[in-house]
């Protein structure tokens, strides 16, 4: 299966776009999905647990990710 991933600010950049698309095997974890987004091309400036929100919501990186869920992968931000 493949998920639609969002991507914003620094995340966008690194990666090129927006939104990617993420091959992954079926049933799939949030964390699986990190997991196959770092072997993509800026892929390497993710953290080790990024912040990640499935169909607006925070989720653990258990989280089961269906191919029609909205995935979010969310840079951490600063207040000011």
């Amino acid at each position: 299966m493949s998920v639609s991933v969002l991507l914003f600010a620094s995340y966008a950049d690194a990666f090129g776009s927006r939104r990617v698309l993420v091959p992954v095997s079926a049933p799939c974890a949030a964390a699986d999905l990190v997991e196959a987004m770092r072997s993509m091309p800026g892929g390497d400036r993710l953290p080790e647990r990024p912040l990640v929100a499935v169909n607006r919501a925070w989720v653990d990186l258990a989280a089961v990710v269906q191919p029609t869920d909205e995935v979010a992968v969310i840079p951490p931000v600063a207040g000011g």
